[in-house]
């Protein structure tokens, strides 16, 4: 049993918790012994040089673990439905809003009244863009957000700087006036990057969602881009919360921020240092990601090959090849021509073996005869002639790579 909001006692069902902590798992993980444990406290227990499972004691064959993504989604289930369910504020109405609104400037009340404007935004549509069209009310938000520095977060705890954020996040697209809000975030010494660096640090999966749609947002031209980017930490957490593991609503919010952040040549460069090649294979390769994930994921890769280091870390991945080649076809058509342009950038564009050879050895051939059999984009039809030509030169190793039963289908 734990406490909740408003003294209320929830009754937590005993297989959320963890063995080691006995707290409601993050991100359940099973080792071989078929126990589940939360990551963290796991990890904790193998780097400390155990080899054995603490609930057991049996000794693990093998210290590696899977994430139990079934009892993961029970969690989160089980998370939402309580946090609706415990709350009891009424939705306010219209005239209520401004007095709530002005209980924003009073350090006492500040926290009711944001969980208050919350739910009447969470509301309906039409109340987002009341909030947003309400004199000054977007103003005193950016002043909380931008508050780190003021004793805001040394006061108060993180759960406040999260409710900002949402109700920030929940009201961007109905804002008239984006460029200035983009500016003011984006003003001064860039408090409000640190207050979204700690909400990605620290903060629920359902403000880390929100904080990566407010970086996206603020990411709209070149040097906004360059100024996220340059924030230490803010794309390592992004590639953190794109992780397999992760709730895939947070891993698609994250993935858009990077494709966001992704397009000036030294953030590229950056998102190759700091491991993005090696990070979407195994996301690509782990997760079950719907088609808009899969598409962020793919585009990603297409930026690193547009650099000689990126392809260097692609060339160097046979994982990585074969993943792209897995989501050539039955995604979607912006899905495959992501795939097929890193493809043809790293066999055909640069020539490199290692990439070529990789492609063979997962059946890659198959996969571009049948989709130039299919109705694709002509660019995309073009760029699998050009792949073609590459494996022709080798006319026997391709032959003996090609192992299909459609075989009407002649490579050349």
């Amino acid at each position: 049993m734990v406490r909740g909001r408003d003294d209320l006692c929830i009754n937590v069902p005993t297989f959320f918790k963890c063995p080691i902590s006995l707290d409601v798992m993050k991100s359940p993980v099973s080792l071989c012994t078929g126990v589940t444990y939360d990551r963290s406290s796991i990890q904790r227990w193998l780097d400390a040089g155990n080899n054995t499972c603490p609930a057991t004691m049996q000794l693990l064959q093998t210290k590696d673990f899977v994430p139990n993504r079934t009892l993961q989604s029970l969690i989160q289930i089980w998370s939402d439905s309580l946090r609706h369910s415990t709350v009891p504020h009424p939705i306010l109405s219209p005239d209520q809003v401004l007095p709530t609104v002005a209980q924003l400037e009073t350090h006492s009340l500040r926290s009711a009244a944001l969980t208050k404007l919350l739910h009447f935004a969470r509301d309906s549509h039409h109340n987002k863009l009341f909030l947003a069209k309400l004199d000054g009310f977007v103003n005193k938000l950016l002043r909380l957000v931008d508050n780190v520095d003021g004793g805001l977060i040394a006061t108060a705890s993180t759960q406040f700087l999260e409710q900002v954020i949402l109700l920030l996040g929940l009201i961007l697209d109905s804002v008239q006036d984006r460029d200035g809000l983009r500016n003011s975030l984006l003003k001064g010494n860039k408090q409000s990057l640190d207050s979204l660096l700690l909400v990605l640090q620290r903060g629920a999966c359902e403000s880390r969602i929100a904080s990566a749609g407010v970086l996206q947002f603020i990411a709209a031209d070149a040097e906004s881009k360059i100024l996220v980017a340059e924030k230490e930490g803010v794309v390592a957490e992004l590639l953190k919360a794109a992780a397999p593991e992760k709730d895939p609503a947070l891993v698609e919010a994250a993935l858009a921020s990077l494709v966001e952040i992704s397009t000036p040549k030294r953030n590229k460069l950056k998102l190759v240092s700091l491991g993005v090649v090696r990070a979407l294979s195994r996301l690509l390769t782990e997760a079950k990601l719907g088609a808009a994930a899969v598409e962020k994921a793919l585009k990603l890769v297409e930026t690193a090959s547009s650099t000689r280091e990126g392809r260097k870390e692609i060339c160097e991945d046979a994982a990585c090849v074969a993943a792209v080649l897995s989501k050539v076809l039955k995604m979607s058509s912006v899905a495959t021509e992501h795939a097929v342009t890193t493809l043809w950038s790293v066999c055909y564009l640069f020539r490199d073996r290692k990439a070529q050879e990789a492609v063979t050895q997962a059946n890659g051939l198959t996969k571009i005869l049948l989709l130039m059999q299919s109705n694709c984009a002509p660019q995309v039809r073009q760029m699998c002639t050009d792949l073609l030509k590459i494996f022709r030169v080798n006319s026997k190793s391709c032959l003996s790579c090609y192992d299909t039963k459609t075989t009407h289908i002649m490579p050349f």
